[in-house]
């Protein structure tokens, strides 16, 4: 998976932070999935390799205009750009309403089916490679925490094991590498299992929609990969983001700390902050837990 920030802003847009969206990209197969879709998301994308009519999936956190003011017309534009595979959008409830209505009332005609999931807590997408479950998240409207998790893969056949054993190439490695028990020409009876080398553990990535310091966000966050957290104050402002239903960096540090991840990107800066102030946040979270990175627009990661 590929991770582009295209927005890592907080509340508007700022001179070198738009406002949120994050881009996955699949290599195997070249789709990309939305996390948010604040305004002026498809500008960013204008900066990067990505394909508006790759995009097929865009899960919404929650219903704050930072979050989902690029959504029309990101929808219009991938139409526009001879987008015509289905899209489907899972997000709070309200979301369809949001965006039928924007759809309506500025006339705007899709060429490929519209998708629309309003989500609760559990899982919300899961196909034979990854699952997404969601939880709620402490903040001033219903907001989401996204975990994807990569299924493990299988172990590789044990071809070498297999010929030492005079068992040579044929259909039934197939069977064997599908766990199956196969009975051999000479009477023997052997078990895939037994053939099959140790499975590789996927990846785990979590991304928050914004949200307090809260035990749903280390739970969501357990022995992540990565988790992109919001960070909207330094530490010396918990007072105003517990008012505002925000966290600081220490609080984005302290859920990586617990939660036992591997990678913290902070996000979501407020734009209070100038640019000489983000080496700043980023060494407040360091503080609590080393292996932490402020992210930055347009930043791209490899996981």
């Amino acid at each position: 998976m590929e991770l582009t920030f295209l927005g890592t802003g907080a509340g508007m847009p700022a001179k070198h932070r738009n406002v949120t969206s994050i881009a996955i990209k699949h290599l195997y197969d070249g789709s990309v999935w939305l996390f948010d879709c604040g305004e002026a998301t498809q500008h960013q994308i204008l900066h990067t390799s990505i394909k508006p009519r790759k995009i097929d999936k865009i899960f919404i956190t929650h219903l704050h205009g930072d979050h989902i003011f690029g959504l029309p017309g990101l929808l219009g534009s991938r139409s526009f750009l001879e987008g015509t595979e289905p899209l489907h959008v899972y997000g709070p409830d309200g979301i369809r309403d949001f965006i039928e209505t924007s759809l309506k009332i500025s006339g705007t005609h899709l060429k490929y089916d519209l998708h629309i999931h309003e989500i609760d807590e559990g899982i919300v997408y899961e196909d034979d490679r990854l699952l997404i479950c969601a939880k709620k998240l402490d903040h001033a409207i219903l907001s989401f925490g996204y975990r994807v998790v990569e299924k493990d893969k299988p172990g590789p056949l044990l071809v070498e094991k297999l010929k030492r054993e005079g068992i040579m190439p044929g259909p039934i490695y197939k069977q064997l590498k599908n766990g199956e028990t196969v009975q051999l020409e000479d009477g023997r009876t052997i078990s895939g299992f037994d053939y099959v080398g140790s499975s590789k553990k996927g990846r785990i990535l979590t991304v928050l929609g914004d949200t307090r310091f809260c035990e749903s966000s280390i739970n969501l966050a357990k022995d992540a990969d990565i988790l992109v957290h919001e960070a909207t104050f330094d530490k010396r402002s918990e007072e105003i983001a517990h008012q505002y239903f925000h966290s600081t960096t220490v609080q984005a540090a302290k859920v990586a700390f617990q939660a036992g991840v591997k990678k913290l990107f902070i996000t979501h800066i407020s734009s209070r902050y100038e640019k000489k102030d983000w080496p700043i946040l980023e060494q407040e979270a360091k503080e609590i837990f080393p292996d932490t990175e402020i992210a930055y627009d347009l930043k791209v990661v490899h996981l």
